[in-house]
């Protein structure tokens, strides 16, 4: 069993986003870490969290919400990474990007309204962002995610994962069945290849916003799951 937890944002909010299920799991007994990355580069972010990973006392499970799965599938390679857990999240093979995991997205699929880039970086429409990224979080919570939304650089987008760390340990993965920003049906396709432990729960993009409860549960199958193997 892994005592230790490490909650890694995704693009356009931080990891204050995290903090109810981060009561809940400091609650039930876990030693929890959140990872508040620049997302300027996949690079950049991967050297993040593998900061945090590096004062873990033993093995931790690491958890990504959207464009943080991409962060873990890379950096979850540490070995002090027991397991990984998927919020509504990317989870890229070899060679993939979250920029090739999007471009082609399916006919009838949501269109994030993400605006044009502004020297270098992304944001979403902030009128928009509410109905897209939140749907089911308090109107005055997520106009308050809207304004304060971290910039999410270009860059970030194209970052390429060398070695995906859900080929070589077990996985879990929360399907959002109402999530705008990555298509519910992607996601399946997504947890189906890595081999996951799917759960699927009635939510929005900001899930773990609205709904801590389910993703906490989660998150503690996966460290009673995990094998206390990693060092």
């Amino acid at each position: 069993m892994a005592k230790n937890i490490v909650l890694v944002d995704g693009r356009f909010v931080d990891g204050a986003g995290w903090e109810d299920v981060y009561k809940i799991l400091k609650r039930d007994g876990y030693n929890v870490s959140v990872v508040q990355n620049p997302t300027i580069s996949l690079d950049d972010d991967v050297a993040v969290t593998k900061r945090i990973l590096a004062a873990q006392d033993g093995p931790a499970i690491l958890v990504g919400h959207s464009y943080g799965g991409a962060v873990i599938t890379e950096a979850g390679s540490d070995p002090k990474v027991a397991g990984l857990v998927y919020i509504t999240a990317f989870a890229p093979d070899k060679g993939e990007s979250v920029a090739s995991l999007i471009e082609n997205p399916p006919p009838g699929a949501p269109v994030p309204p993400i605006l044009p880039p502004q020297d270098g970086y992304l944001f979403l429409d902030k009128a928009k962002f509410p109905a897209s990224f939140a749907g089911d979080v308090d109107a005055e919570k997520a106009a308050f995610l809207a304004d304060s939304q971290v910039p999410w650089g270009v860059a970030a987008l194209s970052g390429k994962i060398s070695e995906p760390a859900w080929r070589a340990k077990p996985s879990w993965y929360l399907i959002a069945t109402d999530d705008k920003m990555i298509p519910p049906d992607a996601q399946r396709a997504m947890s189906k290849r890595a081999g996951a432990t799917v759960v699927e729960v009635k939510g929005s993009h900001a899930i773990y916003v609205s709904k801590p409860e389910p993703v906490a549960k989660l998150i503690e199958e996966a460290a009673r799951g995990a094998k206390a193997t990693a060092m």
